[in-house]
């Protein structure tokens, strides 16, 4: 909207061309540019971007605007007409995933905006759940009739097939009925609804040697007829029936029913404007080290960031664009607080008990070396109060409109471990998930005890409604070349990864739907007026 007008004659014809940054070394490569619209300061692009999104990764996106003045596809030879950064998380945060901007970039100009639009492409999220029966199956058995099941295919691009599906095995019978299956239309038949589903009926044996029966093709568009003469499909054995002019087939298997599902996905419930809340909890115990010697993990070195401010900032950077007011409670633990000297385990880094809000990552980072000026390191090493400060609020807003990520950052050994597997067990009922970073050189065996990946964690015989927690120790993304922004990048993307299922596993629980997302952004109609 609004470009600037580099055409004496008439209009600028604009192009917007759009660059990808790589994480290490920050290059921007183009990724793709759109058509170009001829004599129009506000164009509306048709060309579309198709991008990989992983919630777990910072993608830096540019668009860049140009005048096109000639058919070179050398853009020096065109007039910049200004550009604008964000990254992919931005535009999916944004309210019904629409961001707009200014464009800059033209020193002293107005360069106009631009509005974003992002949607998730839908034909990979569908899964199906098929049931089907045989008749008459082939008898390979001695003694008994066969115990038959179905082996499912899809085929590839280069004409192999990959396996996709077993069924269970139903015994001693030439006439089974299978449990009904759910599978994703993407690992039938990669989205591609005409691709070759091959399926093999087979004879179990206990040996493993499974004796085949025979086999029939088909393609997700003919099984989704559902139920009818089309879906019933004779089991060829191509040796039998080289062999004997007669045959007909070995038995016949019928599609009895086929249901499409949608599955919702954690994009449907940020378009919605679902927000993630995210809350800082940081570890200012005495054996973390005095912040002013070197060896501490809280030393403040002008040059460069601690771990604690390495790890806030990767995993913060990320999470921020999926909070529309980017305000962060943080928090601290273990330590004696003035006037008085009493132990906290639950402090505002700003100081402000009533308001521990604090201005984007930035703010949280000023607050957190505030506190290390003016808190002596104390200890022990309680992490319950702070999940339970989060809980709280949890447990406020409970109809799928926000969900609380905490973020714990510690040097390890954990001082209230009953207390907190009690917390984190009453918590996997609320919308929240809870990251630990565990930072220098100490044991995290308790870490991994609460991260209830191998074991789901209880407490007092009672167990975690779902599992909440994950924890890394930040020692193993060191690079030891010193690049801090490609391991930061990993460590940001470990921890994250599982934040999008946790989120939906509380919402399907709770069988809350995703918000419908507010109308799609339509061009204001442009009135002419006549005069009369």
């Amino acid at each position: 909207r609004n470009l600037l007008d580099r055409d004496t004659f008439s209009k600028s014809d604009p192009i917007c061309v759009l660059y990808t940054q790589a994480i290490g070394n920050k290059e921007w490569r183009e990724f793709g540019r759109t058509e170009v619209i001829d004599n129009t300061l506000n164009p509306d692009f048709v060309r579309k971007f198709i991008m990989d999104y992983f919630f777990e990764e910072r993608e830096n996106l540019r668009f860049d605007f140009y005048d096109v003045d000639s058919k070179s596809p050398n853009l020096s030879k065109h007039d910049f007409l200004g550009q604008m950064f964000c990254t992919l998380g931005e535009i999916v945060g944004s309210q019904g995933s629409r961001l707009e901007k200014s464009i800059v970039g033209i020193p002293g100009k107005k360069c106009g905006t631009v509005i974003v639009t992002a949607e998730e492409l839908g034909c990979c999220r569908d899964s199906v759940l098929m049931q089907f029966c045989a008749n008459k199956l082939d008898k390979k058995d001695f003694f008994g009739k066969s115990d038959p099941f179905l082996v499912f295919h899809r085929s590839n691009e280069d004409g192999s097939f990959t396996i996709c599906h077993k069924t269970e095995v139903v015994k001693n019978t030439l006439n089974p009925v299978w449990q009904a299956f759910k599978i994703s239309v993407r690992a039938l038949c990669n989205g591609d609804y005409d691709r070759t589903i091959k399926v093999e009926v087979y004879d179990w044996d206990r040996d493993g040697s499974h004796d085949f029966i025979g086999e029939f093709t088909t393609s997700y568009r003919e099984l989704s007829r559902g139920q009818s003469q089309f879906n019933v499909y004779d089991v060829i054995n191509p040796k039998k029936k080289g062999k004997k002019k007669k045959y007909i087939n070995s038995g016949t298997v019928t599609l009895l029913s086929f249901l499409i599902e949608t599955e919702v996905s954690f994009l449907d419930y940020i378009k919605g404007g679902t927000q993630i809340n995210f809350t800082v909890a940081i570890d200012f115990t005495a054996s973390n080290g005095n912040p002013s010697q070197p060896t501490s993990l809280h030393y403040m070195n002008p040059y460069q960031l601690n771990a604690y401010g390495m790890a806030l900032r990767a995993v913060g950077e990320i999470i921020q664009d999926y909070d529309s007011d980017k305000m962060f409670p943080a928090l601290g633990f273990g330590a004696r607080l003035p006037p008085d000297g009493r132990v906290s385990h639950e402090f505002a880094l700003n100081g402000n008990p009533q308001n521990p809000y604090c201005h984007g990552i930035d703010g949280v980072m000023e607050a957190y070396y505030r506190s290390l000026k003016s808190v002596q390191l104390y200890g022990p090493t309680n992490f319950a109060p702070v999940i339970n400060h989060v809980a709280r609020y949890a447990a406020s807003v409970k109809d799928g409109s926000q969900y609380f990520v905490l973020l714990i950052i510690t040097d390890g050994v954990i001082s209230d471990m009953a207390q907190t597997k009690e917390s984190i067990v009453n918590a996997s009922k609320l919308p929240m998930s809870i990251i630990i970073v565990g930072v220098g050189p100490a044991e995290f065996d308790a870490m991994e005890e609460l991260d209830g990946d191998v074991v789901r964690i209880s407490s007092r015989g009672r167990f975690a409604e779902r599992d909440i927690v994950q924890f890394v120790p930040f020692r193993d993304y060191i690079d030891r070349s010193g690049n801090h922004v490609l391991s930061m990048a990993r460590l940001a993307k470990d921890v994250l990864a599982e934040i999008p299922e946790q989120f939906l596993s509380y919402m399907r629980v709770r069988g809350i739907k995703p918000s419908p997302a507010p109308p799609p952004y339509t061009p204001p109609i442009h009135v002419l007026q006549t005069q009369i």
